[in-house]
């Protein structure tokens, strides 16, 4: 997930992140986007679950781009 903060937040954000169960990885970058978080999920309603009441809720969050990846 591409996540967008608001200024100066991205080490608050990355900790909350690395608090929620099932983020794989998370890393703070430099550009477009702020956080890139990835998150491995069963099935795609617990993917729905992480997004919808975990990481959207979040504060300080501006925007967020979801890549669903498969193997």
């Amino acid at each position: 997930m591409l996540i967008s903060c608001q200024s100066g937040e991205e080490q608050s954000l990355y900790s909350q992140l690395k608090e929620i169960p099932g983020v794989k990885t998370c890393m703070i970058t430099y550009g477009s986007y702020d956080v890139v978080a990835e998150f491995v999920t069963d099935t795609p309603a617990q993917m729905n679950e992480i997004i919808v009441t975990k990481i959207r809720k979040l504060q300080k969050i501006r925007s967020t781009v979801t890549l669903r990846a498969m193997n």
